[in-house]
């Protein structure tokens, strides 16, 4: 079900924040929703809502979308920023060569350090998140950065260092998973 309620607050909150947000209440759920949920919670017994990316995929917005979500006043409000640490649809399906391994690996370490790295103050954090695409090999691992974005809004949503890492390995790609537990 939805959570009309919650969907308010989120858009009142964005207003205030000075963000535009418009509410569409005929949209169905994307796979970017619908898919962690489905595995997570497979009777749909949780109000649940969407926030799309903006149109301009701009990475310090994302950063402030969740920064304007710390005003939220919701019990067991659950935040899944469901996007990929790697995504490179071409590389997923050629070869893994020693040279593509070292490609994602450069990215994956610098994302795991810009996140968990505590000796890095909040500014440092935020500014490395905003300019991304300057990372090791980042055009490699995201030539669009749609699947990345929504890691900036959970950090913007924590301002802090992620609590846990988890890292995998995707089609023979490495991937990494952050989480924030407790308050922002």
């Amino acid at each position: 079900p939805g959570a009309p309620g919650l969907a308010t607050q989120v858009s009142q909150a964005l207003s205030q924040a000075g963000l535009d947000a418009v509410q569409d209440l005929e949209r169905g759920f994307d796979h970017g929703l619908f898919v962690p949920l489905k595995l997570l919670f497979p009777e749909a017994d949780i109000p649940c809502i969407q926030l799309s990316l903006l149109t301009s995929l701009d990475p310090a917005t994302h950063i402030a979308l969740g920064r304007a979500l710390q005003s939220l006043e919701w019990d067991n409000l659950l935040v899944i920023g469901s996007g990929f640490s790697f995504h490179n649809m071409k590389a997923f399906f050629e070869p893994v060569t020693a040279q593509s391994d070292a490609r994602n690996k450069a990215f994956e370490d610098w994302l795991t350090d810009t996140l968990i790295n505590p000796a890095l103050s909040e500014t440092e954090r935020s500014g490395r998140l905003v300019d991304w695409s300057t990372a090791p090999e980042a055009r490699y691992c995201h030539p669009r950065e749609e699947h990345l974005l929504p890691l900036h809004l959970c950090y913007g949503l924590a301002q802090r260092p992620a609590d846990e890492h988890e890292s995998i390995r995707v089609l023979g790609k490495r991937a990494g998973m952050f989480c924030w537990r407790g308050e922002h």
